[in-house]
């Protein structure tokens, strides 16, 4: 499954909270394309049959069927790109960045 750092965990539940969304439910979702790279996204959702469901760092995550070999082993942090630029990335194993 997907590991989520303390950071970014923070993030999502702050922006629950001013979404008004409680608990968080938070949806990812990674498609390959032909040539290779993997497009990670993510928001707040139901589960639904299907789904793969785990408790990461207090937060609900719902993975569909297509999406889990690729979210397997994957970190979601939120990061300081350039000074004041937070951003969510996705590091996948081996990939600079990734822990």
């Amino acid at each position: 499954m997907i590991t989520i750092t303390q950071a970014a965990a923070e993030r999502i539940r702050q922006s629950a909270a001013d979404a008004g969304v409680a608990p968080p439910v938070l949806r990812v979702a990674a498609k390959q394309g032909a040539d290779g790279a993997v497009d990670f996204g993510m928001g707040f959702d139901q589960s639904r049959p299907g789904d793969t469901l785990a408790d990461v760092e207090g937060i609900q995550v719902v993975v569909a069927a297509p999406s889990r070999g690729l979210v397997e082993g994957v970190t979601l942090d939120f990061v300081e790109i350039e000074p004041g630029d937070f951003r969510f990335i996705f590091a996948r194993p081996g990939e600079a960045g990734a822990p």
